[in-house]
């Protein structure tokens, strides 16, 4: 028989990773940055041009090589998309004294 353990919500933390909360959030913009890239039929070469890099940095970027992407990078490449970016702090409503958690909400 096989043993189901629910998960905590991020795949990176329930692999172990010690940054994983920084890497979901890598994740999420970076599906956000291939979704609109991809509703707007830009070729690789068009995004980089919009995106101030080369084609191959796009190709890594759409496959997921974001260890060579900052989290701010990511969010300005949003910004240069057309997209707002906003931060919002708040208290952490459940286990209070226990870490926050950081998320990406898209609108």
């Amino acid at each position: 028989m096989v043993k189901i353990i629910e998960g905590s919500g991020n795949v990176f933390q329930d692999l172990g990773f010690k940054d994983a909360d920084e890497m979901l959030v890598k994740a999420e913009l970076t599906l956000q940055i291939s979704e609109i890239i991809g509703e707007r039929g830009l070729t690789q070469a068009a995004a980089a041009k919009l995106l101030g890099l080369k084609q191959p940095g796009v190709s890594n970027l759409l496959r997921g090589k974001l260890s060579k992407f900052s989290t701010g990078r990511l969010m300005d490449f949003l910004t240069l998309l057309g997209k707002d970016v906003e931060i919002v702090v708040k208290e952490r409503k459940a286990a209070k004294g226990r870490r926050g958690r950081m998320k990406v909400v898209a609108a």
